[in-house]
């Protein structure tokens, strides 16, 4: 006897196109209907590309028309706005106008640079010739603008939307700019969504290829918030070596499949550091982040070492990427961000 998840199971079997994931397990099946032997499943997919939804189209119908018990086979693939309003818990999401792609980076915990690869990522894909914005979603500890060298606030366009002022040539918001000198922010949750809100719908981005989001640690309001607003084109998930990090990686993991977000691959930072006599010290091992990403079968984007020139140009508001252009730290970051680039051209 048909079942829905016999149906699943079989689906399993088809990959998405360019990648070793499987399209259930990428969040993209979003209904199955059973009839006796007639079978419709629905796929919302977060990219619109002809030669992917028909390989997918035809792929499941191949192995669905292969099962026993199946008379009839209906495979929807629908593409950004086509979804039927109402027909998952994430209808209300919509996309933004003039934004091709965006891209959330996360991690599980604090303290492995997320934000630092944020801003270099950012700097490297505009200086590769993207139109960039930078949206930081963490409200209670909003540390890009420091990173970015950006400080003043954004202005009021005439349709009553805030305009975020640029750095470097990517444009950025965040609730540091919001806010005066040290002022904390103590919200609770509905706040934080409403914010984030604002952020994504209230504000003018302009024409860009991406919005990257660096979101807070964790998977709480802020991640949900933003993931209910727009359809995430992919997820980053940022990553030291050690077992301490990737245990609570994989939690950052399991919530981007959750809500139906594929992720985009893995990024080890804080790799290993070269001491000025050259020797290689992996302070925190080493290959932790790519290991992970084979056993998770995702992609791993590659590996941030330990330079000083990272931090530096952190603290004094120029990525190495723009301060230091021809330095090893910045071909790391370049590297990356051509990974990226890559997945969603």
């Amino acid at each position: 006897m048909l079942t829905e998840e016999t149906i699943k199971e079989v689906l399993r079997g088809v990959k998405y196109p360019g990648y070793s994931r499987d399209v259930v397990s990428f969040g993209l099946l979003k209904n199955i209907q059973l009839q006796g032997g007639a079978v419709k499943v629905t796929f919302q997919l977060t990219v619109n590309k002809p030669e992917v939804v028909a390989q997918i189209r035809a792929e499941c119908e191949r192995v669905l028309r292969s099962t026993a018990g199946v008379t009839q086979a209906q495979v929807e693939v629908n593409v950004p706005g086509t979804a039927p309003a109402g027909s998952d818990p994430w209808s209300g999401q919509q996309r933004m106008p003039g934004v091709r792609h965006v891209v959330a980076i996360a991690s599980g915990k604090g303290g492995v640079g997320k934000s630092t690869v944020s801003v270099n990522l950012a700097c490297a894909l505009q200086q590769l010739g993207a139109k960039v914005g930078l949206l930081d979603c963490d409200i209670y500890g909003p540390s890009i603008p420091l990173m970015m060298g950006v400080h003043e606030k954004p202005t009021i366009s005439d349709d009553e939307k805030m305009v975020p002022p640029e750095g470097h040539g990517v444009r950025v918001m965040s609730m540091g700019l919001l806010l005066e000198g040290d002022q904390p922010v103590i919200w609770r949750g509905p706040m934080i969504m409403k914010t984030i809100q604002q952020f994504i719908g209230s504000t003018d981005w302009g024409e860009l290829d991406y919005l990257l989001v660096d979101l807070p640690p964790g998977t709480g309001d802020a991640q949900l918030s933003l993931c209910q607003t727009v359809p995430l084109d992919g997820g980053v998930v940022v990553t030291t070596p050690q077992e301490a990090s990737l245990g609570v990686v994989r939690k950052g993991i399991a919530m981007f499949l959750k809500v139906n977000v594929p992720i985009l691959g893995i990024v080890e930072n804080m790799s290993y550091f070269t001491s000025p006599g050259g020797e290689r010290v992996e302070i925190f091992g080493h290959g932790g982040g790519k290991a992970e990403a084979e056993r998770q079968n995702m992609p791993f984007l590659g590996e941030i070492p330990i330079f000083v020139e990272i931090r530096e140009g952190g603290d004094q508001g120029v990525p190495v990427v723009v301060g230091v252009p021809q330095s090893a730290a910045t071909q790391a970051f370049v590297a990356v961000a051509k990974e990226l680039k890559n997945r969603l051209p």
